[in-house]
């Protein structure tokens, strides 16, 4: 069986904690536009999988932002909580929601094919296009 790491963080105003566990320290970024006009840029996440348990749930806000997938965020101060599949109950982390800011490593980008030309990352990393994480999933 794998290891596990445990983190915990917490909204902005500490209305909403997370404990998460994850199987490596490893941040994925997502360039799509869903994404980018949540955020005001790329979402850096971390994936938790299920094993996701917050505190201060009655806090927490859901937009249902596709058929298959939903966003939370704290109803006080707007911090965005997680990206969230719905049929599999895996969660998608934002990583500056964790206390711990200085063990995580960029390792992959998906829906590069929407990125704009504006920013980019230094670090080499999978890169995946949009239809290429549709095609993963189906």
């Amino acid at each position: 069986m794998a290891s596990r790491t445990e983190h915990r963080g917490s909204c902005l105003c500490g209305a909403v904690s997370v404990k998460a566990a994850t199987k490596n320290n490893n941040i994925g970024v997502c360039h799509c536009a869903m994404c980018r006009k949540w955020g005001g840029g790329p979402l850096l996440a971390v994936e938790c999988g299920t094993e996701v348990e917050f505190t201060g749930v009655e806090q927490i806000t859901t937009f249902n932002s596709s058929e298959w997938a939903e966003r939370g965020f704290c109803q006080h101060c707007g911090t965005h909580l997680f990206y969230r599949l719905k049929k599999e109950g895996h969660y998608a982390i934002p990583a500056g929601l964790f206390d711990n800011a200085d063990h995580w490593k960029l390792t992959e980008q998906i829906f590069i094919d929407q990125k704009p030309a504006f920013y980019s990352f230094a670090e080499e990393t999978k890169m995946l296009t949009g239809q290429q994480v549709f095609d993963q999933y189906s």
